[in-house]
């Protein structure tokens, strides 16, 4: 048992022991600051320097308290990390120093980077052995492999070409094909990269048979979408094409096609598995409406997607305004052994009662559409309209006479789109062109020939913005204009047409003060838009430039400018323009809303 002297004497060493087990704990915990990365230009290195950022475990520690052993692990991880970060751009060779200087409890942690020379390939060895060593695409694709000897080992390169030749393997058909060498060799000391790639393909296999799992339609319904004859070759582009065309029969919420090379033939046939989920039969639709010219109205419709198991579908559209209305009814039969495409039969009838014209009419419609290519459609019709309007004398209908006009006609209609993005397009071409013509005796009280046609060009600009430019032009011939109905001849003025001008204001009018358009025989537009998109996000400006006329004999041209506010909504491209006419608009500025792509 210890005395009290000697307890006395014990006491002041045991607190000194105890303020040098404190001592380090002073500084056991610190918080990272701030993390700067020197010795790469913010322009050119740009990208690697992001890359680090996103390597660094650092990163997520700014601003949190973190223990001394926490702190000294994510310091000696920086520099493993950062030379992880540079090898996508070909630096293997880095020379990296970490520092980072303590005020208090904050850390400035600083990564100094000297990037040192590219590694650049010095030899590849690239094959494909096999069946697929005679296949034109592959060896392209061999040929265009990148990086190539004497260029910088760039991985991200390398791991794209190797995954695309891969993923072609199987698109052609080669389902045995596999590695028999994989491996790149770096020589750190030599700057040195060396590439050896082979592939075995195996055997190809071919289109084996396919089978429609589904439980409502005609088993042979769908058989003439499959274009190819069993046993050809293998091409995963085959079945992109059929499930592209059973997604635009919109008759199916699920279209799941399954390939299964396990169960091939000893020919080689690979059978395919079709399974297909209805979507719900009948839609509704319902809104209002509200038009400058027509007034306030509702809108209604009833879509019945698919009738019978044979797949015809039925379609009902009435759009009831208080000055203008429409209703539309279309049977759709499938036609698929010739092009895809439907056999349709529609009734339409239209009523217009405004200020300056009463105007009615009703048509039929036999046609039938189909697809050519990938990027023509094209309709062929033959049209039966019957059409009464009379044009208001002053302020009343009361001097005024009724014509009639009825006129039998085929029509041809072809559509074309070649764009980059069929929502957005920024790259290439679309169009529409029509022709008709009607011969009087045979149905028409008067002979006539029509075409017309619009051209829109996609032009890119920078990275995000795009110049359209539009041309639109058409012309009637015909010895009687008066029997030409309204809805045959040609306006201009409104959204689609001039803007900065209303709704059919240009081209030929009733004298004034009335002045209300009359329709005419030919049509020239042309259009310039540029849109900017700011900093690349969903929002942009617009401005533009249109002119052009409708007219009969001389061309009076009507120019329009103005600019809107554009919105790559969710649904589809928003455009909101303002505009105003250069000829003596009837009205100052114009207003346009817009939603979709015009294509």
């Amino acid at each position: 048992m210890l005395t009290r002297m000697q307890l006395s004497r014990i006491t002041p060493l045991l607190l000194f022991l105890a303020m040098l087990a404190a001592a380090p704990l002073a500084h056991a915990r610190g918080t990272i600051e701030k993390v700067q990365i020197k010795g790469l230009d913010k322009g050119d290195d740009a990208e690697m320097i992001e890359n680090i950022e996103v390597s660094l475990s650092v990163y997520d520690a700014i601003g949190k308290v973190q223990g001394e052993s926490r702190l000294e692990y994510l310091l000696s991880q920086a520099e493993r990390q950062t030379r992880t970060a540079l090898e996508p751009f070909g630096f293997y060779n880095p020379k990296i120093t970490i520092e980072a200087p303590r005020t208090g409890d904050t850390l400035q942690v600083l990564i100094q980077v000297d990037k040192g020379e590219q590694v650049k390939v010095r030899t590849e060895e690239l094959a494909i052995t096999g069946p697929a060593s005679r296949d034109q695409y592959l060896q392209e694709d061999i040929e265009a492999f990148q990086p190539k000897t004497g260029e910088v080992f760039d991985s991200v390169n390398y791991e794209a070409s190797k995954i695309k030749i891969t993923r072609r393997l199987a698109e052609r058909g080669y389902f045995d094909a596999d590695f028999t060498q994989r491996k790149v060799e770096v020589t750190r000391a030599e700057n040195a990269a060396d590439i050896f790639l082979t592939w075995d393909s195996g055997r190809r296999y071919n289109m084996g048979p396919i089978s429609f799992e589904q439980d409502y339609f005609r088993p042979d319904l769908f058989e003439p979408l499959v274009y190819w004859e069993q046993g050809s070759y293998w091409h995963e582009g085959k079945l992109d094409r059929l499930r592209e065309s059973l997604t635009k029969l919109d008759y199916f919420s699920v279209i799941d096609i399954q390939p299964h090379p396990e169960q091939a033939d000893d020919n080689g046939e690979v059978p395919v598995n079709v399974k297909l989920t209805r979507a719900k039969r009948t839609i509704y639709t319902a809104g209002l409406s509200y038009g400058s010219e027509s007034g306030p109205g509702v809108r209604g419709g009833v879509e019945r997607r698919y009738v019978n198991r044979r797949g015809h579908k039925l379609t009902t559209q009435l759009d009831y305004a208080q000055k203008r209305k429409s209703f539309i009814t279309s049977y759709r039969v499938p036609g698929f052994r010739w092009l895809d495409g439907w056999y349709t039969y529609a009734v339409s009838a239209y009523d217009e009662q405004t200020d300056y014209i009463d105007l009615r009419n009703i048509k039929l419609i036999a046609s039938r559409s189909g697809e050519i290519n990938e990027n023509w459609t094209a309709i062929v019709s033959m049209n039966a309209l019957r059409e009464r309007w009379r044009y208001s004398s002053g302020d009343a209908f009361n001097a005024a006479v009724y014509n009639y006009s009825t006129l039998v006609y085929p029509q041809l209609t072809a559509d074309y789109v070649n764009v980059d993005d069929k929502s957005f397009p920024r790259r290439g071409l679309s169009g529409n062109a029509t022709m008709r013509g009607g011969i009087e005796g045979a149905g028409s009280d008067t002979s006539f020939i029509q075409a017309d046609a619009t051209v829109r060009w996609y032009i890119p600009l920078g990275d995000v913005d795009r110049l359209i430019l539009r041309g639109q032009a058409g012309t009637t011939w015909t010895s009687d204009l008066v029997s030409m109905p309204p809805s045959l001849r040609y306006f201009a003025g409104g959204d689609r047409s001039i803007r900065g001008y209303a709704y059919r204001e240009v081209g030929p009018r009733t004298p004034a003060p009335d002045k209300y358009a009359l329709g005419a025989k030919n049509l020239v537009i042309g259009s310039a838009e540029y849109e900017h998109y700011f900093g690349g996000g969903p929002w942009g400006g617009a401005v533009f430039v249109d002119t052009g006329s409708a007219f009969d004999n001389t061309i009076d041209l009507h120019t329009g400018v103005g600019f809107g506010v554009r919105w790559k909504s969710p649904v589809g491209p928003v455009r909101i323009d303002i505009a105003h006419g250069l000829n003596n608009p009837d009205s100052q500025f114009q207003l346009y809303l817009n939603i979709g792509a015009d294509l």
